[in-house]
């Protein structure tokens, strides 16, 4: 933040040397023109957020909550608008004009570089910020309106804050990147928060069949009430003796080797395997193929509400995942996050 002028203190939680969120007062930056001052209501925590636990680091990159400060640049909303956030992207760049901001040239920097994209922080200098363009595990936080999707006032903010990054990459693997048809059929590997909102939204998509892996029976449970019609628990032995090379799709959120392995072998010939863990890796046998997917190849402002409509009319339950803490619990929600003990763990302000 040298040589900006501080404008606002904010209450935000920042990790310290042991790997612990520590929650400090610190002084924002005057905003940009093209920053928005957002009052954070909820923030969902992703896997992502546990990746990234660096010293001085503000984490957080599914919030939700109230516009409060708008720059001169700023048109798409004004004090009292009610937004969720989802990632960041200049908005400039060749992809970004062609509608396709996930493929952002810019991408890295934004969302993981901790600086906005001129290299300047509206941060202190010993604190890391923009994280995503939000840093939202705070009070308060800037963003850009690449960041913003505005929503009715009406709406739960606690509830739908965390389609914004892991909700929205599952759900829009099926919708946008494979596309899934009516007689269709995909297994999905691992029932987090992206595993799941896959399962939903291959059923609202007419899937025929939904084969959900997981080692965790509670939630092959709950995949079986979103929409999976089959579901395989990894750590039986003869799990294997079920499956035969078949299924259109499969999507693995894992990163487990034999399970990418099983991924390729029930595969049918021209079949995709999604990797929503890394890199696409070497191209398959058969006519398949292994792809990689940013957010779910999304435009935030257009599929989140589409997501929106279907939570509306049930067929999206999203809040059937969630599990709520106090902000003051964020490390307690951090910890049980990791080990699988939630699948998608909402920090809300009082």
């Amino acid at each position: 933040m040298s040589n900006e002028t501080p404008f606002r203190t904010i209450h935000a939680a920042v990790v310290d040397n042991h790997q612990h969120l520590v929650f400090r007062e610190l002084e924002l930056a005057e905003p940009q023109e093209n920053e928005v001052g957002i009052k954070i209501v909820a923030c969902g925590i992703c896997h992502t957020d546990l990746g990234f636990m660096t010293e001085g680091a503000i984490l957080g990159h599914e919030g939700a909550g109230i516009v409060e400060r708008v720059g001169s640049a700023v048109k798409s909303v004004k004090p009292g608008d009610h937004v969720l956030l989802s990632y960041q992207s200049c908005g400039q760049c060749p992809p970004c004009k062609d509608r396709q901001p996930y493929e952002c040239q810019h991408f890295n920097k934004l969302n993981f570089g901790f600086q906005r994209l001129d290299g300047s922080s509206a941060y202190p200098e010993n604190v890391q910020g923009h994280f995503f363009g939000q840093s939202a595990f705070a009070d308060y936080t800037l963003v850009t309106e690449q960041n913003l999707v505005k929503i009715p006032d009406d709406l739960p903010l606690e509830v739908l804050a965390p389609l914004g990054c892991g909700v929205q990459t599952g759900a829009g693997t099926v919708f946008n990147t494979l596309n899934v048809q009516p007689g269709e059929s995909l297994m999905v590997m691992g029932t987090g928060a992206v595993g799941l909102s896959a399962v939903m939204a291959a059923k609202i998509a007419g899937a025929k069949t939904i084969i959900a892996v997981d080692r965790s029976p509670a939630r092959l449970a709950l995949a079986s009430k979103l929409g999976a019609t089959e579901t395989i628990n990894s750590d039986q032995e003869n799990y294997l003796a079920t499956l035969c090379p078949h299924l259109d799709y499969v999507i693995d959120t894992t990163g487990i080797a034999h399970l990418d392995e099983l991924g390729q072998d029930v595969l049918k010939q021209g079949g995709t395997l999604v990797r929503l863990t890394g890199s696409a890796g070497e191209p398959l046998t058969q006519g398949r193929k292994a792809i990689s997917v940013i957010q779910g190849n999304s435009v935030a402002q257009e599929f989140l509400p589409k997501l929106i409509e279907y939570w509306k009319q049930g067929q999206f339950p999203l809040e059937q995942l969630i599990t709520y803490y106090d902000f003051d619990d964020i490390n307690r929600a951090v910890k049980d996050a990791h080990r699988g003990n939630v699948i998608k763990a909402v920090l809300v302000w009082e």
